[in-house]
């Protein structure tokens, strides 16, 4: 009888392979990261092969030391850093150019000329949930397409494929049987009608790509090819599919519409599970496609939200300014004194996200005085990320009219107990840290698991969530509020003029 799932997680700076048993949990972790190419100010790429290699390293060492073979395993499931964007000619399965990044702005320009026409952005924002932006796959296809000489004529012939890097990956581990991808990814490509659960020709049309170059789109739990190359002898279905965050909504067992998570990374992403029915923003969020358990039978949605800078923040106090000799000392510093005495940092390094989406905003420190310390500078931006996830989940409410509470948090920023008392007093709601918290890859192997029957439904996944530590909000009225409004007015005083 097969024992575990893998979760392949491939993310922006490495790629992991994690082990997990009947019982959901984590056995084993492989990590490999790989090189980031930066060949222009703002352009940011990777190489596909490498990316590839990387994977196959992980889940090598993975089998390797736990001395298992594929016998072992019941599938795979995949989550991925989404609208990283990879063409590849489907003939020789050489990528036409290095992957252009999520994180890339070279095509800012690109976007801004495609959405100058009357009502264009307004009806991308309605077939999509997204803003237009640089951010999505659209763009960084069109670019290659125009960029790549031959490009175009070999799309238009029939001879390039698109993927994201799940499809990447996918097509790659089934030897180039199956060019797939789930509704979660496709969704984040700017290509993908999200009520008619397809792709858009109007937008295929509009940023000038080939139809025959999309993927399949297939449910986020269901079946996705075997695993059938050199390097892994034998073979194991891939079963799961879902991009980095909706996947992290699905491993904090967010099934239901109303529940949410926020993962603590290099930035904050928050989602909120809205249902069976898209909620399209008013408030500056994206409405996307959530992962659904196998039988839904329709799309489910959710509400995000971004912040840039969650983690990154505390790593510039320790890299740029030095004020941190380790990031784990800032929770004991932001506690050695009993408030940040009227210190605000609004960490705008690369502008504001979600929900004020002002690029031109800078980062600044507000309310400085002569006995202000480095503790207190540590405490505010730890209570920066408090700020933000608060702003971002009024939004989310707003638009939604759902009360969220509690909110589930997982990443590694997680783990600081002053960040989640700071979310709980002053979002005033219950935060839930779980005992696991590799909520993303835990997702991609529960919609594997599911799939094939290895665990049941989902209410047997709930049951084997264990929760680490539940944090109450501990702040009256008053001091919320004073506190909510000093953060307002340094945002409005940061905002790009």
């Amino acid at each position: 009888m097969s024992r575990f799932v893998v979760a392949l997680d491939q993310g922006t700076t490495s790629s992991r392979a994690v082990l997990v048993n009947r019982q959901g949990k984590i056995v084993e972790v492989a990590q490999s990261p790989f090189a980031q190419h930066f060949p222009k100010p703002g352009w940011v790429e990777h190489d596909p092969k490498e990316i590839l290699a990387s994977q196959l390293k992980v889940l090598t060492e993975l089998l390797v030391e736990q001395g298992i073979t594929v016998d072992d395993l019941d599938s795979i499931g995949i989550t991925n850093q989404r609208e990283t964007t990879v063409v590849w000619d489907k003939h020789t399965g050489e990528p036409v150019h290095n992957a252009i990044v999520w994180q890339c702005r070279r095509t800012a320009d690109l976007v801004e000329r495609v959405c100058a026409g009357d009502g264009v952005a307004k009806r991308i924002s309605e077939i999509t949930g997204l803003i237009p932006d640089a951010y999505y796959s659209a763009s960084k296809i069109e670019w290659i397409l125009e960029s790549v000489p031959g490009a175009r004529e070999r799309a238009e012939a029939g001879d390039l494929l698109f993927g994201t890097v799940d499809t990447w990956l996918i097509w790659n581990l089934t030897q180039g049987e199956v060019h797939a991808t789930d509704p979660t990814n496709a969704s984040r490509t700017m290509l993908f009608d999200i009520v008619r659960g397809e792709w858009s020709p109007w937008l295929c049309e509009l940023f000038g790509i080939p139809q025959s170059m999309l993927p399949e789109v297939r449910p986020s739990s269901g079946e996705f090819g075997q695993v059938n190359h050199p390097v892994i002898k034998g073979n194991v279905p891939i079963c799961g599919v879902a991009g980095d965050q909706q996947s992290a909504l699905f491993g904090q067992c967010c099934f239901d519409a109303g529940n949410a998570k926020a993962t603590f990374g290099t930035g904050c992403f928050l989602l909120m599970n809205t249902g069976a029915k898209p909620c399209f923003s008013k408030a500056g969020l994206a409405c996307t496609v959530a992962a659904s358990a196998p039988g839904a039978g329709h799309l489910e949605y959710a509400l995000e939200g971004s912040v840039f800078m969650a983690g990154a923040l505390m790593q510039w106090l320790r890299d740029g300014l030095g004020v941190l000799d380790d990031v784990a000392d800032s929770e004991s510093l932001a506690t050695s004194v009993e408030d940040s005495a009227g210190v605000y940092v609004v960490p705008a390094f690369t502008g504001l996200g979600a929900p004020y989406w002002d690029a031109n905003a800078r980062g600044a420190i507000y309310g400085l005085t002569r006995g202000a310390t480095k503790a207190h500078l540590v405490r505010a931006c730890l209570e920066a990320q408090a700020y933000q996830v608060n702003d971002v989940l009024c939004a989310m409410q707003k638009d939604s009219g759902i009360t969220v509470n509690p909110l589930n948090v997982d990443g590694g920023a997680c783990r600081n107990d002053f960040i989640c008392q700071s979310c709980a007093d002053i979002l005033d709601t219950t935060i839930v840290r779980p005992s696991n918290v590799e909520s993303t890859a835990m997702g991609a192997a529960y919609l594997a698991g599911l799939s094939t029957g290895f665990w049941k439904n989902v209410d047997e996944i709930k049951a084997m969530r264990h929760i680490d530590r539940v944090f109450e909000p501990d702040m009256d009225y008053f001091a919320r509020k004073e506190a909510i409004d000093g953060w307002k007015q340094a945002v409005e005083r940061t905002k790009g003029r």
